[in-house]
């Protein structure tokens, strides 16, 4: 592939939904600012927070390149993104967490895969910042998307993939033209319980609309994400892990278990057994939390599964659903 097209416009949209991340919020939007690849623009997406709206809006009312829009959808991640989208005005829509900060290059190593004509979505590499200072010793890498970043088993360099992960990730306009936006009543909503997966949906619908796409990640497009201190702790891993298999049930009963459970096949019967045998290894040579490793992932794959199982039983009776929209607006140039 060849460098990054310097015209190449990119809208950056960054969902909020409470003034307790300010500061968080504050350095996201400067991380985007000092790219060495400018946004076009930034847009802050509140999620039905009138208080934080109005003080976005005064904080950033000399800046020209960021604007503060309301959700216009339910609450939740996915009618956020896609209130984003809409008002968007770039040929490439990145995402961006509120609780993380973006490195210099991350949208010129975005830029260079749209290169190709035929990529139509580049995601990187998420990189946590733990709130103690370290990863705990019991935590295994294998499940660092249990906090909402890059895990081990991901290959390295630029890569295709199945889908890319939405807390960092960019897709083409014409990703939402064919797709429509993302799904909602699958991903999050605030501070309840930890859904997920609104993105893995989006990507297999659009690989389905359009066969010929490729969807990329790029591991030198990095950012980095704060882990609170809350999720350091076991309790929220199983809450995340079943959350996560209550979502996957949902999937696979749209997009069919074939493709909803691709990736995860690969996953659970090669990445996690390595990881339980590196983790009674470490134990073996006394190594720290080489065993508390080993049994979290085993506990995390029975969690997972246990809120597939769960997930499946309330689709088949359609007490789960989510819904899929069209995204209306955007002019990009």
């Amino acid at each position: 592939m060849s460098g990054p097209d310097a015209s190449l416009t990119v809208s950056v949209v960054i969902c909020v939904y409470t003034e307790d991340r300010w500061e968080d919020i504050l350095a996201a939007v400067a991380s985007v600012r000092a790219q060495s690849h400018p946004a076009r623009e930034t847009l802050l997406v509140v999620d039905h927070n009138e208080a934080l709206r109005e003080r976005l809006l005064k904080e950033y009312k000399e800046r020209e390149d960021v604007r503060v829009l309301a959700n216009a959808g339910p609450r939740g991640l996915s009618a956020g993104r896609n209130t984003g989208i809409a008002a968007s005005r770039g040929e490439v829509i990145a995402f961006l967490d509120d609780d993380a900060v973006a490195e210099r290059d991350w949208l010129r190593h975005f830029a260079e895969g749209y290169a190709d004509p035929a990529v139509i979505a580049v995601g990187g590499r998420t990189v946590p910042i733990w709130a103690s200072g370290r990863r705990p010793v019991w935590f295994p890498e294998e499940f660092d998307w249990v906090v909402g970043c890059t895990y081990r088993g991901l290959p390295p360099g630029r890569v295709r993939v199945r889908n890319v992960l939405g807390g960092n990730a960019s897709f083409r306009r014409e990703a939402f033209d064919v797709a429509g936006g993302f799904a909602t009543g699958i991903g999050r909503d605030g501070d309840k319980r930890p859904l997920g997966c609104e993105e893995t949906e989006l990507c297999i619908r659009l690989s389905r609309a359009r066969p010929d796409a490729v969807l990329l990640i790029d591991d030198r497009a990095v950012i980095h994400h704060r882990v609170p201190e809350v999720r350091e702790h076991f309790a929220y891993f199983r809450a995340r892990a079943y959350a996560e298999g209550l979502s996957k049930a949902l999937v696979a009963r749209s997009v069919g278990a074939d493709k909803g459970l691709e990736s995860e096949r690969r996953y659970a019967t090669r990445v996690l057994p390595a990881g339980v045998l590196r983790g009674l290894r470490d134990a073996v040579l006394a190594r720290p939390g080489g065993a508390g490793r080993a049994g979290a992932i085993v506990a995390g794959v029975l969690t997972a599964a246990g809120g597939y199982a769960v997930g499946s039983v309330r689709a088949r009776r359609g007490g789960a659903s989510f819904s899929v929209a069209p995204v209306e607006g955007g002019a990009h140039g």
